[in-house]
Formats: C-alpha cells, sequence, structure tokens
C-alpha cells in the first residue's frame, strides 16, 4: 500500500546473504578481495574497462564524480530539477569546493543538446562568468522519463565540442536500461558517457551504490576525495558484497524490471490522468485534493506532487497483486 519512493522498499535476500558471507576477516577499507573484483565485475557488463569505486549513498556518487570533472571556479549544466539541485542540500557545491550548478528547462527534466550548446555560447569567454566544465543528466529523469542511446549520444557531442565532462545519475540507471532493452555499453560509454553514479539501493539494495569511471583517469583523485568526505569505510567489503549480490545472474536487471512492470499496471489504469509517460516506475497523475483524500483513506500511501498532482513509485518487491488494488482504485475515481 505504500508508493512513497522504492527507497524504502525491502532489501533483496540475496544482499543479506552476501553480508553473512562476506562476514570473515580480510583486509580493510577496499583492500578485501570483493572491493578488488569491482573493476573486474563492472568491466565484464559495460564491456570495456571501467574504474569502479563503492559509496554508500547517491548523492555521495553524484558529488564525487562531479568534483573529478568540474573545478572550484567551474560550472556544472544540468536540469532545473535535477536531483543534484533539488535534493542534495548543497552537496555538489561542497565536494566540488565550490562549482556553480547552472540550471536549465526541459520537458519532463530531461536536457536537450540544443538547450545545452545555447547555454553554453551566451557565456563569454572571460573570468567574470563561471565557465562550464560538466553536463550532469538524471537517467531515468525526475519524471521518470528515459534518455535513449541516441539522445545521450547527441548530449556527448557538444560536450566534446565544447571540452565538457558528461556524468549520468543513474540512481534508476536500471529501470532506464530495462526500459530500453539495451546494453549498459550502449546507454554509458557508447554514448559518450564519462562517468556513472550506478544506483542500487532503490532497486533491492541496502546501503551501496557504485560510481563508475568509463574515463579511467578521474578515478586516481577520486579515492582520495573520498576518503576526505568521510567515505572510505573500514570494512568496505561489506559494500562490495551487496553490489555483487547485486550484479549476480543480473539480479540488478530483474528486479528493474519488476518495479517498471508495476509502474505499467497503474498507467493502464490512470489514462487520461497521466502527466508524462510511464518510462521506468515512477507514475505522475493529475490527482485533485479530494481524490487524493479518498485514496489515502483507503490506505494508499503517496507524494502530492504539486498542486493537484501525485507522484506513485512502484517497487522491486511489489508483486501484481500488491499493485492491482491502487489501480483499481484510480480507474474508480
Amino acid at each position: 500500500m505504500r508508493f512513497f519512493s522504492d527507497n524504502a522498499a525491502s532489501v533483496h535476500p540475496n544482499l543479506l546473504e552476501s553480508l553473512t558471507a562476506a562476514n570473515g576477516q580480510d583486509t580493510a577499507y577496499d583492500g578485501d578481495h570483493l572491493s578488488a573484483s569491482l573493476n573486474t565485475a563492472f568491466s565484464d557488463l559495460f564491456e570495456t574497462e571501467v574504474e569502479a569505486l563503492w559509496v554508500a549513498t547517491g548523492t555521495a556518487a553524484n558529488s564525487l564524480a562531479l568534483a573529478a570533472m568540474c573545478q572550484p571556479h567551474q560550472g556544472v549544466i544540468c536540469h532545473k530539477e535535477a536531483h543534484i539541485e533539488q535534493d542534495e542540500a548543497g552537496a555538489p557545491g561542497f565536494f566540488t569546493g565550490g562549482a556553480k550548478l547552472m540550471l536549465l528547462g526541459g520537458e519532463g527534466a530531461k536536457l536537450s543538446p540544443e538547450s545545452v550548446d545555447a547555454h553554453c555560447a551566451a557565456i563569454r569567454d572571460d573570468v567574470h562568468q563561471v565557465q562550464p566544465a560538466a553536463v550532469s543528466i538524471t537517467n531515468a529523469s525526475e519524471y521518470g522519463l528515459v534518455y535513449r542511446p541516441d539522445e545521450v549520444a547527441g548530449l556527448a557531442e557538444i560536450c566534446r565540442a565544447r571540452g565538457l565532462g558528461l556524468h549520468m545519475d543513474g540512481a534508476r540507471f536500471a529501470n532506464a536500461v530495462a526500459s530500453l532493452g539495451c546494453s549498459p555499453a550502449d546507454l554509458t560509454w557508447k554514448a559518450g558517457v564519462d562517468a556513472l553514479s550506478f544506483g542500487f539501493v532503490k532497486n533491492g539494495g541496502m546501503s551501496a551504490e557504485a560510481l563508475i569511471f568509463f574515463d579511467k583517469a578521474l578515478a586516481a583523485d577520486t579515492r582520495y576525495r573520498r576518503k576526505r568526505a568521510g567515505h572510505l569505510q573500514s570494512k568496505g567489503r561489506f559494500l562490495a558484497a551487496q553490489i555483487l549480490a547485486m550484479l549476480q545472474d543480473d539480479l540488478w536487471l530483474d528486479n528493474a524490471r519488476a518495479a517498471n512492470a508495476g509502474a505499467q499496471i497503474i498507467a493502464d489504469a490512470a489514462k487520461e490522468r497521466l502527466l508524462y509517460p510511464v518510462e521506468a516506475n515512477e507514475v505522475f497523475i493529475k490527482l485533485a485534493a479530494d481524490e487524493a483524500a479518498h485514496l489515502r483513506g483507503l490506505g494508499f500511501d503517496f507524494y502530492d506532487w504539486g498542486k493537484g498532482q501525485a507522484r506513485l513509485v512502484t517497487s522491486w518487491n511489489q508483486s501484481a497483486d500488491d499493485i492491482r488494488p491502487l489501480a483499481e482504485a484510480i480507474d474508480a475515481l
């Protein structure tokens, strides 16, 4: 009955088993055998050599990635509703030492190559204006819309032409890949992404996210930044164990497919109430105040998302039988 957030979902049993299996004695910090295997595991997944670091939160993954690309006097172009702007309490500025977030619009919280290029073109090349150093996109976006490989490639082309790094906030990267049916490689480095925050916590994980560098030169200093930021956990093997459990047999993808399928059940019932196409596991609908109160009276929990709107999020562990009562209640309004 809870559709607030996939952050609130239960942890997949395989992860809990992986913690027990990792509960022996090993080297501290990231020197253990599990942490050492992350590069190989992610290199296999992405079909290219990468550097992979564990961190405890998506905020840390995003902020560390941007700090690797951006000096304190520079800027990061992102959507005005991006998570790094709206929901990270200034962490990107803190980690980068003061870099500015340069906010753009765009339907469904997505950036376009044209808007990024136009924004850059309007900035004078002198010391009186902040110069952009990176672009950050969220996939799936804050309104559940998915960037396709060609869209990412279009943004990457502008980034390369203007000397900018390209970061992907992939808190729901699994849902994007599941929705598109493409390979993780097609949606990232093959399309021009330099760094990816690969989210697991929203998708059945517990307390570990991955920071993936396709541009491996960005990783070396990030290891020092991770320590300085307080994210080099002494028993890092337990974070690595969680991530490896999610990668095993594509559990991350199966969980995302389940969450996406649940969102489609709600979308089919919502029909003309839909504010955006449903491409991942978030559903945004028109919902009057009295209708929202009625649904809550039936026991359903969700967030209001502006006046007359609501956000409904499905999780990996919600079956069709769990979700169908909400769909039927919306259909009956």
